[in-house]
């Protein structure tokens, strides 16, 4: 009697949606957005279109699925936080590194700026906020000020990566860019000249936290 069961009826049971964002992930993160498509998902999960369809309308749904699989897991991660302000640090790290080893999460994000990753993200920090003590007329702000500045470092750093490759010669880079700038004329740039050496040094996640520090100890004087 299991026989008589329709092939494609089988096949839509044993795929669960989640089967198929992990799927999806692994694409994303091994070709990018472009090689996305629901035929090379299909192959990869051995199955017919069809019965991704019958989990996931179209492309659009799936890179939001994606996107909030790999947000939750930065949300699990700030649930062990011990106060708000580390949890404030654990989610600006999660995001951080989330888009450092998925760089397609960023570009969603910009692309659907109040989708339900980015107000999970949002929400989280304003909550943390809030258990602070911050002024309630602030927390809007101040949210919006710490969220503006981990979508952009870290969308900055992963471009950085796409255009350099993750780290094959990461020193060699950078003490490149340290002694152009070195060379520049101490007149024109006098700033930039003397921190050249601070170039070359640098680790991008200590300076990452650095700045969520700066914020947050701006933050805290409204306290």
């Amino acid at each position: 009697m299991a026989n008589s069961i329709p092939q494609t009826e089988r096949r839509r049971e044993g795929l669960s949606k989640e089967r198929i964002v992990e799927a999806a992930i692994e694409i994303l993160d091994s070709t990018g957005e472009s090689g996305l498509t629901f035929r090379a998902l299909a192959a990869r999960l051995a199955t017919g279109s069809g019965a991704i369809y019958w989990h996931v309308a179209n492309k659009d749904e799936l890179l939001a699925a994606a996107t909030d699989h790999i947000v939750a897991r930065v949300m699990a991660e700030m649930a062990k936080s011990a106060g708000p302000r580390e949890a404030v640090r654990t989610i600006a790290l999660g995001v951080f590194d989330a888009i450092d080893v998925h760089p397609w999460v960023g570009a969603q994000m910009q692309r659907a700026p109040w989708h339900t990753s980015m107000l999970q993200i949002f929400d989280s920090i304003g909550r943390q906020l809030e258990a602070l003590g911050v002024p309630q007329a602030a927390q809007f702000d101040a949210a919006t000020a710490l969220l503006s500045y981990i979508l952009g470092v870290a969308g900055q750093n992963a471009s950085n990566a796409r255009m350099h490759g993750h780290d094959p010669d990461r020193a060699g880079v950078l003490a490149k860019t340290a002694a152009h700038w070195a060379q520049l004329d101490a007149a024109e740039y006098p700033f930039v000249t003397k921190v050249a050496d601070q170039m070359n040094d640098h680790d991008d996640t200590a300076q990452f936290l650095a700045g969520i520090d700066l914020i947050m100890a701006g933050i805290e004087a409204l306290t």
